[in-house]
């Protein structure tokens, strides 16, 4: 398993938490605050908080952060 990462977007400091199946959840604050799932690479998908569902709805947060995991996770291959 991934080993959990910071990043940061806005000004914003987000802790990632891998999990399986590229989804990933996010902590704000120290506190869960969202789960993403990746789609494509350009594209990122968040989960429904009680269902894990994927919640099919633009989103530039979600798809921001998914940049960021995504350059970070390559910064560590």
């Amino acid at each position: 398993m991934k080993e959990p990462f910071d990043v940061e977007y806005k000004g914003i400091d987000y802790a990632i938490f891998p999990e399986e199946d590229d989804i990933f959840a996010i902590y704000k604050d120290g506190i869960e605050y969202i789960k993403i799932q990746k789609d494509s690479e350009n594209s990122w998908i968040k989960l429904d908080p009680e269902t894990e569902l994927p919640r099919f709805e633009a989103d530039e947060e979600v798809n921001a952060l998914g940049k960021e995991i995504i350059a970070t996770l390559a910064g560590q291959g």
